[in-house]
């Protein structure tokens, strides 16, 4: 009978999801069971060493030792001495196959696929394997799981509200201001057609220059420039007014 269904190997400062087992499992309870793992494995870092979630027909078991973490969903008939007897052993396979260094610089999810066919193979193992052949081992496990007893973890451990995970404070969205601009006094129009006028004549008194330009010495570009550069500012001096008045106009 399986007891073992799934596993996966986690990154445990960050939940990186390092690698897994092919599962054949589709129901919608199992699926959710794999959402509450995926949850709690983003979470790791507050549960160093075993820890346990029981619920009616799942459990989860993590074990969790420096920055690799196993975690495994089981049926509830599965002893938790041979479910964590499992994760050590994996944790060592995973260890002993990649350093380190190799496990820190992986960026993405699932680097270490391949390592999918050793899960397999341990999970048949594990599954269909009579425990008297791992009698030394379960009683191992057995022993420490009753010197230090895993961490017990409710289903509320593991879900996640409203897309917020348990344990953080959800971001509170405050509707930004909505401001107006106020319409255009008598004195702002009566600014901007000044600026209009003053704008006209240096562009005109500009062009003017320009025209003669070709005869004269270079030095009278200063002059042309000394006419351009007030339009171009009378222009950009109060764009604001511009707006407001063209929007009241229209």
């Amino acid at each position: 009978m399986s007891m073992i269904f799934f596993a996966c190997v986690v990154r445990v400062r960050d939940g990186l999801p390092l690698s897994a087992s092919t599962d054949f499992y589709h129901t919608q309870d199992f699926l959710e069971w794999k959402r509450r793992l995926k949850t709690l494995g983003l979470r790791l870092a507050q549960y160093p060493g075993r820890g346990s979630a029981e619920g009616r027909d799942f459990s989860i078991h993590f074990s969790s030792f420096g920055d690799v973490a196993c975690m495994a969903i089981c049926s509830c008939q599965c002893p938790a001495a041979m479910a964590f007897c499992f994760l050590e052993t994996l944790w060592w396979e995973f260890t002993a196959s990649y350093d380190t260094t190799c496990i820190g610089l992986a960026s993405r999810p699932y680097a270490f696929l391949e390592f999918d066919s050793i899960i397999q193979k341990m999970k048949w193992h594990f599954n269909y394997v009579s425990s008297s052949q791992m009698e030394s081992s379960l009683e191992k496990i057995h022993e420490e799981l009753k010197l230090q007893p895993p961490v017990v973890l409710t289903l509320e451990d593991t879900d996640v509200a409203n897309g917020v995970m348990n344990g953080h404070t959800p971001m509170h969205l405050e509707p930004a201001p909505n401001f107006r601009m106020e319409p255009v006094t008598a004195l702002g129009i009566l600014s901007l057609i000044l600026n209009i006028m003053c704008a006209a004549l240096n562009l005109i008194r500009g062009v003017h220059l320009a025209e003669h330009s070709l005869q004269v010495a270079h030095e009278e570009m200063g002059n042309i420039l000394a006419f351009l550069v007030p339009f171009v500012a009378c222009i950009f001096q109060d764009p604001g007014s511009w707006f407001c008045w063209l929007n009241q106009t229209s």
